[in-house]
């Protein structure tokens, strides 16, 4: 049976290694009878008339929607529509919230580093509370990691090593969502980052920089393929399903044991760097995976 879908996409994200992650997406589908179509999400229009949803600016409405996009509204809009969203509304929001991800990991026991929310601060109030970082002192020693709710690539955590750097740090970021983290010392400038598919890992790499805490590769980390101890795959693929992802890149540190400790799960990990890493076209498995999804319940 065929199938056609859309694959959503970021109207900011236009540079060449976007555009060429959803060519082999269109590819990929080609490969097993799928037509799969790009379309940005400034090209797709949810709205509202006469009291029904709907979605205009293509002509028919897709069998699923491949959303590689953070624009919850969109997704939302698709679900209620009754169109299969992979990875789902939920999913996205779950992933793209780092405070709710980590609570989320919390709730199946999964082990995380310790983690303080900052409480949320309207605009107007611009002291930073003494005794609300005393608290963090007083659990979290230091360098620890401050991360950004929202943030991508790397970008938006910071290390800070001492009080004068937390104060600074809090009252950047006093009205804008974040939290506190243990720093694992164990694995400053390296981790694994395992793609799941379903509940099957797909591929592997660990990154690593020798001039950074993050061993992002978009911020100068090297890769290399490697075939993970069965404890991160087991891990990996529990934190992929708490969230609830149909797919996922799960980045995983190194405990002082060198036991496996989440740092995050991305609902859209991107794949180019999986493939230049390990020869692993990572647009197969999820659009193969789609398909079964699709015929199991039609």
């Amino acid at each position: 049976m065929s199938y056609s879908g859309w694959l959503i996409y970021n109207a900011g994200l236009i540079s060449k290694k976007f555009t060429e992650m959803n060519r082999w997406y269109e590819q990929a589908g080609q490969s097993i009878n799928m037509e799969v179509t790009s379309i940005k999400n400034t090209e797709v229009y949810a709205f509202i008339k006469e009291n029904q949803l709907f979605v205009d600016g293509q002509k028919n409405n897709p069998d699923f929607v491949l959303f590689l996009d953070k624009d919850i509204r969109l997704a939302d809009q698709f679900e209620r529509l009754g169109i299969p969203v992979f990875n789902s509304k939920e999913t996205i929001d779950i992933c793209d919230n780092k405070i709710t991800m980590y609570q989320i990991l919390a709730q199946h026991n999964l082990p995380i580093p310790n983690t303080i929310f900052a409480p949320m601060i309207f605009p107007g109030n611009v002291e930073a509370d003494a005794a609300f970082l005393d608290f963090i002192e007083k659990e979290l020693s230091y360098p620890m990691i401050v991360k950004e709710a929202y943030g991508s690539f790397g970008a938006q955590v910071y290390l800070v090593k001492n009080r004068k750097e937390l104060e600074e740090k809090n009252r950047d970021l006093l009205h804008i969502p974040h939290l506190y983290q243990t720093l694992i010392e164990s694995s400053v400038g390296r981790d694994i980052r395992i793609h799941i598919v379903g509940d099957k890992v797909v591929a592997s790499m660990m990154r690593s920089s020798i001039e950074d805490f993050r061993a992002n590769v978009t911020n100068g980390g090297k890769m290399e393929a490697v075939d993970p101890p069965e404890s991160f795959k087991k891990l990996a693929i529990q934190a992929s399903l708490a969230t609830g992802a149909d797919f996922s890149g799960v980045d995983l540190l190194f405990g002082k044991n060198g036991e496996p400790i989440i740092c995050e799960v991305n609902s859209n990990a991107h794949i180019k760097n999986i493939f230049d890493c390990t020869r692993v076209d990572v647009t197969k498995d999820i659009l193969q995976y789609i398909k079964v999804q699709l015929t199991k319940n039609s």
